[in-house]
């Protein structure tokens, strides 16, 4: 039975309201689905502080209203004690019942506003802070993922430290134009009151809350620059540490448990020798900030007495001084405090992510240098080494017989023409490195014998690059995906766990099949299948890829007996820097 029949008028949208609220409207609900998130340009003239104030100043519809709320809830609590004097001159000192009722009602009226103000200038703050996060993420994965010039080399964990330590820090910064414009406000109210109270008060005001702030700002050089350095040590050891698991079995293999521990334990007290650098000067600048501001803040209160005792202001209007000099305490450390660390720690989040942006982007030495002839849309592949050629026709199904080492370095080669090393891929005669990288991967797509699937749905994974939908039924029933993905909208768990590791090697090769690519390279698609469901897709393989050309890098018996030709290379010499030796078969 579902809550709503056991429980009449319960909460039907799920938001835990009582009954009181549950009627009243929601406003600022997140979207359904995320919001479209232009990426972050970073060309080579754009600096770390060029590039901060882009992002904080992208989310204007947020932070210009959030701004102004703030504005009105920060001056009207410095404007407390302003009433309180008023009343007190007003009312109290003369007894006039009306004006009392008159004050206090002012002054409830002003805690009203200045309540909702703060409760939507916080929320307004926390939503672009969450837009931000969102638009920086996708700007990192989208240049992690598709990098402009298609360069291969796969992410070091450190970009992990990046999209989470980093883009915090830098999305934060959008706070720096709402609460301290507001608090900067309300320390201009201050001093104008103060004026109005005593001009000496204000003058003092207006010109020393700047001198503390600047001050302040001298002091915080030496951490902004610290924080940097160690950012970039926490990210190198978190980076460290992503890829020591990720490798886990490969350092198990080798029995290198020790040095990798002895590496990981070696870059961790780096990082801690660097975290506690950094918390002594936070602690540093925070004692020298607080003097400063404690200094000035004592100052303008000892005036404001020593004009109350020499009969120059009244009790209303010390009071007032008093409240307003207590309001600018507050005011001028959370500037010292929040809002100037949080500047550096911006600032010092701009420039990682600029490089990571700009290492992710910058493409691979000489990517410029293409050659101007064209390669045909389905073109003749040719894959060369010292001693052996493997050529793949427009539309044939060529096998490869190769041991363990060779076949993974031909699919390297094909993966990543750029890598360099005696393999050489060629499209048409012209060699693949050449080719600018999007020129290259319109044409060939590697599928490598490492199985990586997306978390979400079978769909989810179908679908990336994948041309129209009968692509996708025709690639899952050529896979022999049909026994368990019979329902694509099913969830395959982080990295594929609710699937087995045939089910979830089937789905990658679905998923490349679906590509439609004009050459398709095929790496051990089914090492872990067993032999009814390979020959199923051995027979179904050449009419999924009719009109196509497929490379079959693959020892199976039953996959390379369904090709054209066979080229064997399984008699090689495993040394790596060896060549490639081989002879077609039949």
């Amino acid at each position: 039975m579902s809550g709503s029949s056991r429980f009449p008028g319960a909460d039907t949208a799920g938001l835990g309201r009582g009954p009181l609220t549950r009627r009243l409207p929601v406003l600022l609900q997140a979207p359904p689905e995320p919001t479209e998130a232009p990426p972050f340009e970073a060309g080579a003239g754009v600096t770390p502080g060029r590039f901060l104030l882009r992002v904080i100043f992208s989310v204007k519809r947020v932070t210009v209203p959030g701004m102004l709320l703030a504005v009105v809830w920060q001056v009207g609590e410095s404007a407390v004690p302003v009433v309180m004097g008023v009343a007190i001159d007003r009312a109290l000192a003369t007894g006039n019942t009306g004006q009392l009722v008159l004050w206090l009602g002012v002054l409830v009226a002003l805690y009203a506003v200045l309540t909702v103000a703060a409760k939507m200038a916080n929320r307004l703050t926390s939503y672009a802070v969450q837009l931000l996060q969102h638009r920086l993420r996708s700007t990192l994965s989208t240049a992690v993922l598709h990098p402009v010039g298609g360069a291969d080399r796969a992410p070091d964990g450190g970009v992990v430290s990046v999209m989470t330590s980093d883009v915090a820090r830098l999305a934060n910064a959008v706070i720096l134009v709402i609460l301290p414009v507001s608090r900067i406000a309300a320390i201009g109210f201050i001093a104008v009151s103060l004026l109005a109270t005593h001009w000496l008060l204000g003058l003092v005001v207006l010109l020393g809350a700047p001198a503390a702030v600047w001050l302040m700002g001298v002091l915080s050089e030496r951490l902004s620059q610290d924080t940097r350095a160690y950012q970039e040590l926490l990210a190198s050891t978190v980076g460290r540490a992503t890829d020591l698991v990720a490798g886990y079995r490969v350092v198990k293999g080798i029995r290198a448990e020790a040095e990798a521990t002895r590496r990981y334990r070696q870059a961790s007290q780096e990082t801690l020798v660097g975290a506690q650098r950094n918390a002594g000067l936070l602690g540093r600048f925070l004692a020298g900030s607080g003097a400063v501001s404690g200094t000035f803040v004592a100052a303008v209160m000892g005036l404001a007495g020593w004009f109350a005792v020499d009969g120059r202001l009244s009790i209303g209007e010390l009071i007032a001084a008093v409240g307003l000099t207590q309001a600018l305490l507050p005011q001028i450390q959370s500037i010292a405090s929040a809002s100037i660390p949080n500047l550096a720690g911006a600032r010092a989040a701009s420039a990682r992510v600029i490089d990571v942006l700009r290492g992710n982007g910058g493409g691979s030495p000489g990517q410029d240098d293409t050659t101007g002839a064209e390669v045909a849309p389905l073109p003749v592949l040719e894959v060369s080494a010292p001693t052996a050629t493997i050529r793949v026709d427009p539309g044939e199904l060529v096998g490869v017989r190769a041991d363990d080492r060779t076949a993974a370095r031909i699919a390297r080669a094909l993966l990543d023409p750029r890598a360099g090393g005696e393999v050489e891929a060629r499209l048409d005669g012209i060699a693949a490195r050449e080719l600018t990288a999007e020129e290259y991967r319109s044409r060939v797509t590697v599928a490598p014998h490492r199985t990586t699937l997306f978390s979400g749905t079978i769909r989810d994974n179908l679908t990336v690059g994948a041309g129209a939908p009968e692509l996708i039924d025709a690639a899952v029933r050529a896979a022999a995906c049909d026994d368990f993905a019979a329902e694509l909208d099913l969830p395959v768990g982080e990295d594929g766990n609710r699937l087995s590791g045939g089910q979830r090697q089937r789905i990658a090769l679905a998923r490349a099949l679906a590509s439609d690519a004009p050459v398709l390279v095929l790496h051990d698609p089914t090492t872990a299948v067993d032999p009814v469901t390979e020959h199923a897709i051995a027979v179904r393989l050449r009419g999924a890829r009719a009109g196509r050309s497929t490379l079959l890098i693959a020892s199976s018996p039953v996959l390379l007996g369904r090709c054209d030709r066979v080229v064997d290379l399984s008699v090689v010499d495993l040394s790596e820097d060896a060549p490639l030796h081989g002879r077609t078969v039949g």
